[in-house]
């Protein structure tokens, strides 16, 4: 039975809305809510393939313990794993004391999950060891927001993209990071080609292709810039001293700290063009609505919170916020980033943006929860937790709904830190992340489709969603799992008031008291619950009771929620990158994001046609780099540092300027033999947020010696299924090589890439087990060549004429044309439906040909025009020449009813068929 549910994306904090297609009680299907504020039915590539995820087929579904570290995980029941996990904190705690004991969350989680994990650690045991990833990519945004404008609010709406005159992209690529909010920016552009697009970045990112100016900056000179653009900004009369004067406070410190950063010297500093500076400051200036959107640029450095500061400054200087298409906007990285801030998700906050270090906020939460007291010693943050997981101060930690062992910096500490702890927790609803393999008790967690709560996204929106599907297997939801635990622990330590904190029957119940500890605080929503957003659809805090709507820029009045009610300029002043390059590691690594990857692919990572534009982890570096260390793209390099090393294929990028370096941050251990870019990364925080210099770290790279090269390319049959269960088997050989990497692509029938490097080459009798893992090793359907002299190894099976297989040993020249022509066949000849007849004979015997080059003639694969509904050129033309129309083509493909983006070239196809027709009609 059909039906159809109201939800929101899981991925960015962008928080675009969806329809969920479910068909008995599975997921079949997803589309962008029309109604929804923050996309208005458009979704990206990731949101667009989110149905492919919702298979129980790769989830946890039973609870998992293991009494010792040496023995596997067995499944237990529900009783006995929370049983369990609460002797052991209790015992835990009654030995060491409440501080002995910490939980790692996320931002992924929904707002009544946070709620109830904080008042867990908090409210129950007494302890403020609870932080979230969340510090890792927004942390500084906080810190920034709170030092100059007094509270953790951004204060603009996305609809201040279409009425800016000046927009200022800083540290973020939402081209990539947030492609919904760059669709909006495309928008404004059309609408309004005088918009001025200024794109501050070190890399020549996606974004930074459409800008007017981009100033590719010195990494870590965020400050010096910003403090010269105010330079201008004064220079040339450009602030706004009435604004000023009545509603800031500082600024003439910080006038006097400016005077030093003049142009010419900021020029020095950042390595950019001293005309260039002053062309920005003139911009942003003269522009009657100067809007800024910002990330992780700014936030992942060890002064984040300057860095956000020194660009605020830029908007109370011009009095551009409070009004349309003005002011410093933070882009949120997660879906719940926000809702878990609201909360006091982090280990220095209380519920509704209170702080711990106040005397009378903790006393506010005290009585909210009926308490004596709440603890007054600040939590660990999450790098400082896991060093004192290290160093035996904290013994036990429940993580949930992330995974620390890659996405936290320096991970070798990292992953001794949870090799050393007592016990460890995860709640999770995947079974194969890299912290999984550390988890004494793991506990199966509902997710995306089978939840229900709130979200609030990047412009302070609030979405109730509800489960489209049932729970899978035992898995429950997250605020269950607490609140069972949380009852079983406080009968073990003796808490009478235990049934009293964890009274909640439904998420509602616990958005219920959330709302009322915001009463009268910035964030009031007070007005807001269940029934009025699911009648009147998302709303934008604050909502106080009694209003009829939320508020969509703050501070137009002027008056900021500061003991004086003024905003507050900060004496900022710059300073580099935490490590600095020197003749040893003399490139500066920088890391980010790809389009169609989510943080550690857990969830991706299972979907073939989000490989296909980027199939495995490449290190991007200036041409004239590559050349001087004898690379050419390809090849392996070694990039290391004195925290870690790896092995890792590069290609040349004119868009970097020498001595600088880019690396995805999604890869982990599933996907390469080694920890991904965060082995190379350091733990350096910022002092006030805490946050860690995850974009930035200085390495060596050089030409690795690994002669010997080996790329196997596997179809695994209809469906991704059955490739999901061939790439766990080729996991297994990760550490068989000092390089590989393991991915898929293509379509409907998905292919399994493994590629692999190794200093020599390995025996026939290894290769003919690497073939048998591969279901390579059927003699009848096979075709070789083998040269032993030159230690070259091919293999292909092609049954029926149908390459399904192919072993490249010793030479691999084959492997990119091959990935595509396999890849080709099974999406059909020209892009059309259906299966094709067979691959050439003779491109096999090219491929296995001494030379693997390139034939002088292939199949044409059909170019994808829809990304989002991977829709190719030829699928449209053959609708088209069947008399379909744009609705038509929407309605058959979905392509066009997504991100919105291939619809001009979709438009163009149509008009020149129907010219066509019209032209055939007449002769």
């Amino acid at each position: 039975m059909h039906k159809q549910v109201k939800s929101t994306c899981c991925y960015c904090g962008v928080g675009c809305g969806l329809l969920i297609e479910t068909d008995k009680d599975r997921i079949v299907g997803v589309r962008g809510d029309p109604e929804h504020p923050a996309n208005l039915g458009r979704l990206c590539t990731k949101g667009a393939s989110l149905h492919l995820t919702a298979r129980p087929d790769y989830r946890l579904l039973h609870p998992e313990l293991r009494r010792q570290r040496q023995l596997p995980r067995q499944r237990v029941g529900w009783e006995q794993a929370l049983d369990h996990a609460a002797e052991r904190f209790a015992e835990i705690i009654a030995a060491h004391g409440p501080d002995s004991v910490a939980f790692y969350i996320s931002g992924q989680l929904l707002t009544e999950d946070y709620y109830v994990f904080n008042k867990l650690a908090k409210g129950l045991i007494g302890t403020n060891n609870v932080d979230t990833n969340s510090r890792l990519c927004m942390s500084s945004a906080v810190a920034g927001y709170k030092q100059t404008l007094g509270a953790d609010a951004p204060p603009c709406c996305y609809e201040d993209i279409a009425v800016t005159d000046c927009l200022l992209i800083a540290g973020a690529n939402p081209a990539v990071a947030h492609p919904i909010v760059f669709r909006r920016i495309e928008d404004a552009r059309a609408a309004n080609p005088g918009l001025r697009i200024i794109v501050i970045d070190p890399r020549r990112s996606e974004s930074a292709a459409i800008a007017d100016l981009h100033l590719a900056l010195k990494p870590g000179t965020d400050i010096a810039l910003y403090n010269g653009l105010l330079h201008v900004l004064l220079g040339e009369d450009l602030v706004d001293r009435e604004y000023i004067a009545a509603h800031t406070e500082g600024f003439a410190a910080l006038e006097q700290t400016v005077a030093a950063f003049p142009p010419a010297v900021v020029a020095e500093i950042c390595a950019l063009a001293e005309a260039e500076i002053i062309q920005a400051a003139r911009w942003f200036g003269r522009s009657a609505a100067a809007l800024s959107l910002y990330c992780q640029g700014l936030n992942q450095s060890s002064h984040g919170t300057h860095n956000n500061a020194a660009l605020i400054h830029l908007h109370l200087a011009t009095g551009q916020i409070g009004r349309p298409g003005a002011g410093p906007f933070s882009l949120t990285g997660q879906p719940n980033a926000m809702g878990g801030r609201e909360v006091g998700g982090l280990a220095n906050l209380l519920s509704a943006h209170r702080d711990l270090a106040n005397p009378e906020h903790r006393a506010e939460v005290a009585r909210l929860w009926g308490l004596p007291s709440v603890p007054a010693q600040p939590g660990k943050a999450a790098v400082e937790l896991f060093a004192a997981l290290k160093r035996g101060e904290i013994k036990a930690v429940w993580i949930a709904c992330t995974n620390p062992a890659q996405s936290l910096p320096d991970q070798g500490t990292v992953r001794a830190a949870l090799q050393a702890a007592d016990f460890v927790v995860l709640q999770e609803a995947f079974a194969n992340t890299d912290t999984a393999a550390y988890a004494d008790l793991m506990l199966p967690a509902t997710t995306w489709g089978e939840k229900e709560g709130t979200v609030t996204n990047s412009e302070r929106c609030i979405t109730h969603i509800t489960p489209a599907v049932s729970r899978p297997g035992e898995a429950r939801a997250d605020w269950e799992i607490v609140v069972d635990f949380a009852r079983r622990l406080g009968a073990r330590l003796a808490q009478p008031l235990t049934g009293q904190l964890f009274p909640y029957a439904s998420p509602e119940a616990i958005f219920n008291e959330h709302r009322e500890s915001t009463r009268g605080r910035d964030l009031d929503i007070t007005g807001l619950s269940y029934a009025l957003l699911d009648s009147a659809g998302p709303q934008q805090w604050p909502f106080p009771e009694g209003a009829s709507s939320g508020r969509r820029r703050l501070y137009a009045d002027g008056v900021f929620p500061t003991p004086s009610g003024r905003a507050r300029f900060v004496a900022v002043e710059h300073r580099p990158t935490a490590e600095s390059t020197d003749d040893t590691h003399s490139i500066s690594l920088l890391s980010g994001r790809l389009r169609d990857q989510w943080h550690g692919m857990s969830r991706t990572g299972t979907v073939a046609r989000l490989f296909n534009l980027d199939d495995e982890p490449l290190l991007s570096m200036h041409p004239a780099d590559l050349r001087q260390r004898g690379l050419v793209s390809g090849d392996v390099a070694h990039v290391g540092n004195a925290r870690g090393q790896l092995h890792v294929r590069v290609k040349p990028d004119a868009g970097l300027l020498r001595g600088r370096a880019w690396l995805p941050m999604h890869w982990g251990s599933q996907f390469m033999n080694s920890a991904g870019v965060n082995a190379l990364t350091l733990s350096a925080c910022d002092p006030f947020s805490q946050q860690p210099e995850l974009k930035h770290a200085a390495v060596a790279v050089a030409r690795a010696d690994l002669p010997w090269q080996l790329v196997i390319l596997r179809q695994a049959g209809a469906g991704e299924l059955a490739a999901l269960a061939l790439l766990a088997r080729a996991r297994t050989l990760l550490a068989d090589f000092a390089f590989a990497s393991v991915g898929l692509y293509g379509r409907s029938e998905p292919l399994v890439v493994f590629r692999a490097a190794h200093g020599e080459a390995l025996p026939e009798s290894r290769l003919q087990e690497i073939d048998a893992l591969f279901g390579l090793d059927a003699d009848d359907a096979a075709i070789v060549y083998a040269d032993q002299r030159r230690q070259i190894s091919k293999r292909a099976i092609a049954p029926d004429g149908k390459l399904i297989g192919i072993r490249l040993a010793g030479e691999t020249l084959a492997q990119s044309w091959l990935k595509e022509v396999m890849a080709a066949e099974v999406e059909g000849p020209g892009g059309s439906d259906g299966a094709a007849a067979g691959l050439d004979p003779a491109l096999i015997r090219w491929a296995l040909a001494p030379i693997g080059k390139r034939p002088g003639k292939l199949p044409q694969r059909s170019r994808v025009v829809c990304n989002c509904a991977d829709i190719s050129e030829a699928q449209i033309k053959a609708d088209l020449d069947g008399g379909a129309t744009l609705t038509i083509l929407q309605e058959k493909r979905k392509c066009g009813t997504f991100c919105g983006s291939c619809l001009p070239e979709l438009r163009q196809m149509v008009a020149s068929q129907a010219q066509r027709s019209a032209t055939e009609a007449v002769a």
